[in-house]
């Protein structure tokens, strides 16, 4: 296993950490994913995954965006679809946005440098993407949002 001794960062320009996400990612938006910014990957990184989840959902841990085989980047846009996506809650890939039936939740977006690509089908859950990668994590880093929904429906 490889070490290193910088530490992954993760910001967006979107929000900041424990800040409430912008209507516009989520589900009362345009329902996109938000920019992230990816600070001291390691100098071995092969390639990165994205894992986007909602820990608060009534029935356990929601998984919002499954992505993997990201080459390694320092910036993820908005609206955009950086790797092979796996499946989220919903049952389907890509981005799932934001939309908690009620209250306020937390978002997750974990970033991992990884020293290996992966041979994972698109469309593998996110147990299959941590199995895979677990002993190819060169670093991690985590930036959470929160969001409760502007209007009742």
């Amino acid at each position: 296993m490889a070490t290193t001794t910088l530490q992954l960062e993760v910001s967006s320009p979107a929000f900041t950490y424990e800040q409430n996400i912008p209507p516009k990612y989520t589900c009362e938006g345009d329902a996109v994913n938000p920019p992230l910014q990816i600070h001291n990957i390691p100098d071995n990184t092969q390639s990165m995954a994205l894992i986007v989840e909602d820990p608060d959902a009534p029935k356990g841990t929601y998984d919002h965006w499954v992505v993997w085989n990201i080459p390694p980047t320092n910036h993820i846009r908005e609206d955009s679809n950086p790797g092979i996506s796996g499946n989220n809650s919903a049952g389907k890939t890509g981005y799932h946005p934001p939309c908690p039936p009620s209250g306020s939740h937390r978002y997750y977006f974990h970033i991992y440098a990884l020293d290996a690509k992966l041979d994972l089908e698109p469309g593998a859950t996110k147990d299959m993407l941590q199995a895979a990668m677990k002993p190819h994590i060169l670093a991690k880093a985590t930036i959470m949002g929160r969001y409760e929904k502007q209007t009742k429906h």
